[in-house]
């Protein structure tokens, strides 16, 4: 926290705000780059005024006693604003203003409110969501040093421009080590979470209130990416001689043929490997991310890997169903995967569930409603980003329409026909 503040107290005429001809003096609060003002319900004329020295020019006693009552003030206000410094606050000039009118200062600030949020939401939400709204508390902190030369702010000096100059500090922020500026939508992600802990500091009343209130989160649409079943097919088939390389492949198809996230794979167990309904092999897990059930059929070419890795040393002494990885050198080896496969597309662990979604139960005709349980979506609507890029679905659909139209013509001329035999009965 800064020890050395730009302090000052100045006392200014406001010539429309007086009365009878006479001005309204005005107490001009400075800290650093902050500013406020207040009323201090005096008036005078504006020709026993020094603009100069800020002070009434001492033509007489009424003056003089007004002089001595401005400087009582500017000592009282210096009182505070070293009252402040030993404690060690934050110092504005909001905060000062408020300490003059009597306004209790209720400790509440930016760091408070994050803190309060990400320490109660230990155990509820996932681990990488908790890892994300770090970040994002690490930012806020960031650009409050940047903006404001402060390591913390109170939550009433919060409004609409803090908001917009956060998300301009954010585009043009560029990062020291090796992580990439941030995009758009990760831009947005992270004034997503902090709107998120903004409302319960106005539900806690610590707020009074949303300075998001006009603020629009704005989002671009993205095309999710997946393999093709030509190109999973391709997949599949290739032979590797790096085993490293074979074991990431084959989480990665596992995951295509089950849906399942990253971190929901290194959590199976033998325990989450269940008889079905239908007498198969399910597997019945709970989503990291959400905490939803979520109970999937095994289809061959999973059951088939499982098989492979089953009694796989390291997931034996690990205890989990398949080999542990990280997701970071998951992530980096399927890039390697996809060069030696010649798939011309970027390889991340979640192209396997999105592929799942669409080449493998979307467009081979499985309802949407049960890809949306299978993947453990909230709502289905999320399910639906999915169903908006199956292409070849699109195409089945508007071939069997065709085919359909195609034959009304036929069935028409067939009835006339049948109609015209008929009368000739008849006759």
């Amino acid at each position: 926290m800064r020890t050395s503040n730009t302090f000052g107290i100045h006392f200014v005429l406001r010539e429309n705000r007086g009365k009878n001809g006479l001005s309204a003096i005005y107490m001009r609060i400075v800290v650093n780059k902050s500013r406020s003002e207040v009323a201090l319900k005096r008036q005078v004329a504006a020709s026993d005024w020094s603009e100069a020295k800020g002070m009434a020019k001492p033509k007489n006693d009424e003056l003089r006693k007004l002089n001595t009552h401005l400087e009582q003030l500017r000592g009282m206000m210096a009182g505070h604003y070293q009252e402040l410094q030993l404690q060690k606050k934050v110092i504005t000039a909001e905060i000062l203003k408020n300490m003059f009118a009597g306004v209790k200062d209720t400790e509440h600030t930016l760091h408070n409110i994050v803190k309060y949020h990400n320490t109660n939401m230990i155990g509820v939400l996932a681990k990488g969501t908790l890892k994300n709204y770090d970040t994002t508390a690490d930012y806020l902190e960031e650009f409050v040093r940047h903006a404001y030369r402060r390591s913390d702010i109170y939550l009433s000096e919060l409004d609409y421009s803090f908001i917009t100059k956060l998300e301009y500090f954010l585009r043009q922020r560029i990062p020291d080590d090796h992580q990439k500026k941030l995009e758009n939508n990760g831009l947005m992600k992270h004034l997503e979470r902090f709107h998120k802990i903004i409302r319960l500091a106005v539900k806690l009343g610590w707020l009074d209130k949303d300075p998001f209130a006009m603020f629009q989160l704005k989002f671009e649409k993205t095309q999710r990416g997946y393999l093709t079943i030509a190109e999973l097919n391709k997949l599949e088939n290739k032979k590797f001689t790096i085993e490293r390389i074979a074991y990431v492949r084959d989480l990665f198809v596992f995951s295509c043929y089950t849906g399942l996230a990253y971190i929901d794979v290194m959590e199976l167990t033998e325990d989450n490997i269940v008889q079905g309904i239908d007498h198969n092999q399910w597997i019945k897990t709970t989503r990291e991310k959400t905490r939803i059930p979520v109970n999937v059929p095994l289809l061959p070419q999973a059951v088939k890997i499982i098989e492979r890795y089953r009694r796989h040393p390291k997931a034996v002494a690990a205890g989990s169903l398949l080999p542990n990885i990280s997701n970071q050198k998951l992530n980096s080896y399927l890039k390697e995967v996809a060069d030696l496969c010649d798939i011309n597309k970027t390889l991340t662990y979640h192209v396997a569930r999105h592929t799942f979604a669409t080449a493998v139960t979307l467009s081979n005709g499985v309802p949407i409603e049960t890809v949306s349980k299978m993947l453990g979506h909230t709502t289905i609507r999320t399910t639906q980003i999915y169903a908006k890029v199956v292409e070849r679905k699109v195409s089945d659909d508007m071939n069997a329409l065709r085919d359909k139209l195609a034959s009304v013509p036929n069935a028409q001329a067939n009835s006339k026909s049948n109609r015209k035999i008929n009368l000739k009965k008849a006759s």
